[in-house]
C-alpha cells in the first residue's frame, strides 16, 4: 500500500537530514521533491502544488524547536498536511432510525458487490445489527447469484425478483419486505457500467428517489488514480452521495484516489477494502493512512484488529502454560489461526513501524502459513502435546505427510522451541504474560 510514495517521501525528507535549520532553499529543494513525489502517485498537479505551497509557508513560519531537527519539523508539518487533505476525522455511517437505508453505487468492476456483502458483515459482527442484502443489479451476468453466494458464506439474507428486471421496483419491494420482517438495515447493490452514461446516472438517481437512503456510497477501485477521482465528482453531482469507498487499496495503488477524492468531491472516505476476505474493511481513518504513507505504521488498527481476534480468558490460560514451559504445537496452530484472521500478513507487518519498507518486495499472501500448519497438522496427538517426543524418524513420517522436507520439519521445531524459550524468559521476567499485554491493549482505545 502507497510504497512507491512512502520511497519517495522518504527520499525528499533525506535533503534536511544534517541540516541545522529550515531555510527557503532547503525547504524548495525538499518539496520540489514531495510535489514531484505526489503527482508520480497520481495526485493533480492543482492539488499538489496547493498542497506544498500550504507546507512551504508552514515550515518557513515556524521557529524550530531545539529537540526537533528540521527534517523531523517538515515530516510533521508534512503528516498533519496529508490528514488534512485526506479529511481530517474519521468519518461514521448514519445507522439512526429503526431502519437503514444503505445504496451502493459505482462503476462496473470497482467491487461494488463485494462491498456490499463485506459492509453487511461488518455490520451484523461489529455493529450489532440485522441487515439485509439487496440484489439491484439486474444486467451483469450472475451478479444476482454472486451476492447470493457471498450472502450465504456470511448468513446474511439476500433479496431478489430473478425475473425482475426493474431496479427500481425491486428495492422498493426489498425494503417494504426488510421492515415487515424486523431487518434494521437493508443495502441496496446497483448495476455498475463500464463508463458514466446518462442511462446508468437516471436509473440510480431513481433508485435513489424510491428508496430515500440514509446513505448512498460512492464505491471506487482505489487502483485507477485520478479517473477514479474524476468518476467520483460526476457521481457525486448527480447524486449528492454520502461517501466514498476505496476497493482494492491491497493492490499495486499509487494513493491519488485515497489523498485526493475527499478534496475534489468534499464527501468523506468512510471505509477501505484491503483484501478479498469478509473480514477485510477498514474504517478510513485520515491520521492513520498519513502514519502509514510517511512509513510510521500503524500500531492503533493493528492493536484493535488483535483485540477482535484474542480472548483475554484464553490469553490467561496460556499465559499458566507459557510460565509452565506447557506451550505446545496446538497452542502454536491456535495463535497462527487467529493471527490469520486478523488479516493479510503483509499488511500486518505493514503496520509496524518501519516495517513497511522492509517488506514491500517480499512476496506474502493468505497462504505463508500454509506449510507449517500442514506439517503440525501431519503430527500425532501426542507430538502436538508434547514436541519432545518427535525423534528422527517421526519427523521424517512428519515431513513425507506434509509434503515437505525433513530440513523444514527441523527448522520449524527449532523456531517453535526458540519461541517457547523466548516467551517463558519474558513471562518469567516481567511477571506477566498476554492478559496484562490484552488490558493494555484495551486501555488504549
Amino acid at each position: 500500500m502507497f510504497e512507491g510514495l512512502t520511497d519517495k517521501l522518504d527520499r525528499a525528507f533525506k535533503v534536511l537530514k544534517g541540516q541545522g535549520h529550515i531555510t527557503e532553499i532547503n525547504v524548495a529543494e525538499t518539496l520540489k521533491d514531495v510535489r514531484k513525489a505526489l503527482l508520480d502517485a497520481d495526485v493533480s498537479f492543482k492539488i499538489a502544488k496547493q498542497f506544498t505551497d500550504t507546507v512551504k509557508e508552514k515550515a518557513l513560519g515556524q521557529n524550530v524547536l531545539t529537540s526537533v531537527s528540521p527534517a523531523q519539523l517538515m515530516v510533521k508539518i508534512v503528516h498533519d498536511e496529508l490528514t488534512g487533505l485526506m479529511g481530517g476525522m474519521k468519518t461514521d455511517l448514519n445507522l439512526k432510525g429503526d431502519l437503514t437505508i444503505i445504496l451502493i453505487a459505482g462503476l462496473q468492476g470497482s467491487g461494488k458487490t463485494t462491498f456490499s456483502a463485506k459492509l453487511a458483515n461488518y455490520l451484523k459482527t461489529k455493529k450489532g445489527k440485522s441487515p439485509m442484502l439487496v440484489a439491484g443489479d439486474v444486467y451483469r451476468p450472475a451478479a444476482i447469484e454472486q451476492l447470493k453466494i457471498l450472502g450465504q458464506q456470511i448468513d446474511i439474507e439476500v433479496y431478489s425478483e430473478d425475473e425482475n428486471k426493474d431496479p427500481v421496483k425491486i428495492a422498493k419491494h426489498a425494503v417494504a419486505n426488510a421492515r415487515d420482517r424486523g431487518f434494521n438495515v437493508v443495502i441496496i447493490d446497483t448495476a455498475g457500467r463500464l463508463a458514466i452514461d446518462e442511462e446508468m446516472m437516471n436509473e440510480i438517481a431513481n433508485v435513489k428517489k424510491a428508496t430515500n437512503p440514509q446513505e448512498t456510497l460512492f464505491v471506487v477501485d482505489s487502483m485507477t488514480g485520478q479517473d477514479a477521482v474524476n468518476t467520483a465528482k460526476a457521481f457525486n453531482d448527480r447524486l449528492d452521495f454520502e461517501g466514498v469507498i476505496l476497493t482494492k487499496l491491497d493492490g499495486d495503488t499509487r494513493g491519488g484516489a485515497a489523498l485526493t477524492i475527499r478534496a475534489v468531491v468534499e464527501k468523506p472516505i468512510k471505509f477501505v477494502g484491503i483484501g478479498e476476505k469478509m473480514e477485510a474493511i477498514d474504517i478510513f481513518y485520515p491520521e492513520r493512512m498519513a502514519d502509514r504513507i510517511l512509513g510510521m505504521g500503524d500500531i492503533v488498527s493493528l492493536v484493535e484488529r488483535a483485540q477482535e481476534q484474542f480472548d483475554e480468558v484464553e490469553a490467561q490460560k496460556l499465559q499458566k502454560k507459557i510460565a509452565k514451559n506447557q506451550f505446545n504445537f496446538n497452542d502454536f496452530l491456535s495463535q497462527i489461526k487467529q493471527i490469520k484472521k486478523m488479516g493479510n500478513v503483509k499488511d500486518l507487518m505493514g503496520m509496524l513501524p518501519g516495517m513497511g519498507k522492509a517488506v514491500k518486495d517480499l512476496d506474502i499472501d493468505d497462504n505463508a502459513f500454509k506449510g507449517i500448519e500442514a506439517i503440525i497438522q501431519s503430527m500425532t496427538p501426542e507430538e502436538r502435546e508434547d514436541p519432545t517426543v518427535i525423534n528422527g524418524s517421526r519427523r521424517k513420517r512428519i515431513a513425507g505427510g506434509s509434503g515437505t522436507t525433513i530440513q523444514e520439519v527441523n527448522r520449524l521445531i527449532k523456531q517453535f522451541d526458540d519461541t517457547r524459550r523466548m516467551m517463558k524468559m519474558v513471562t518469567a521476567s516481567k511477571g506477566r504474560g498476554m492478559a496484562n499485554m490484552m488490558r493494555n491493549m484495551k486501555s488504549m482505545n
